[in-house]
């Protein structure tokens, strides 16, 4: 039998990229899938910056399913940068990002299975940057943090847990030379690998973990890079 056989999901973001994967994963274990995305297609079909979709999305899913085993909060916030971003696509993408999963997380609690499990999706972002992502990271900073907050509100009724991924290549492209040779681990990140761990942190075999943030991202963020080092060159620098 499969591991997940008459279990229940529930997938945001679930249409595409590293989403799609975990939906994917979770229907090969057996699991009933809920899947809530904006682009069209056989799922529901709508804007999680929205609670009234929330609410309606939650409620299809009890009355199809009746409850809910998995939860997982996938839907990525938009990416703008200071010099771009204004006020209401700052509050969307924390809408998106951090609100939403709150929000569907309260809606479905009452109806969650014994030994349910919620797993949200940061970003290695949540502790590193570059230029111009303020939207992106806020949010995905945002969503680690209220991990730990929700498993231990949770307590004796689901673990929490969030995902990290650095760079996950979602194009199914071969990406080779220097961008995946600068991975410690020698690739760049498949959306199967971030489906994988998802899978574990759903399953019996990690039931004594919650409120943890656990990052894959093949390395990157413990490579310590210094200019002149091991072939790494920072360009023409300016003081």
């Amino acid at each position: 039998m499969r591991r997940f056989t008459g279990k229940t999901a529930v997938i945001t973001g679930g249409a595409h990229g590293i989403g799609r994967a975990i939906a994917e994963a979770f229907e090969a274990e057996g699991a009933v899938v809920h899947v809530i995305d904006t682009t069209p297609g056989d799922w529901f079909v709508g804007d999680i910056s929205d609670p009234r979709v929330l609410e309606r999305f939650a409620a299809q899913v009890i009355e199809r399913s009746g409850h809910v085993d998995y939860l997982i909060n996938n839907a990525p916030p938009p990416m703008i940068g200071i010099d771009e971003c204004d006020w209401d696509r700052f509050q969307r993408a924390l809408a998106i990002g951090v609100t939403a999963p709150f929000y569907l997380t309260k809606l479905l609690v009452p109806h969650f299975a014994p030994g349910a499990s919620v797993v949200n999706l940061s970003s290695s972002r949540d502790r590193m940057s570059q230029p111009q992502t303020e939207s992106y990271t806020a949010a995905k900073g945002g969503i680690a943090a209220l991990t730990h907050a929700l498993a231990i509100s949770l307590a004796g009724r689901a673990r929490v847990n969030s995902i990290s991924p650095g760079w996950i290549d979602t194009t199914r492209s071969d990406i080779t030379g220097a961008d995946a040779s600068q991975q410690p681990v020698g690739r760049v990140g498949r959306p199967e690998d971030i489906a994988a761990l998802a899978l574990f942190l759903c399953s019996d075999a990690a039931g004594f973990i919650t409120g943890e943030n656990i990052c894959v991202d093949g390395g990157m963020t413990k490579l310590m890079i210094y200019h002149g080092e091991h072939g790494w060159k920072y360009g023409e620098a300016t003081v």
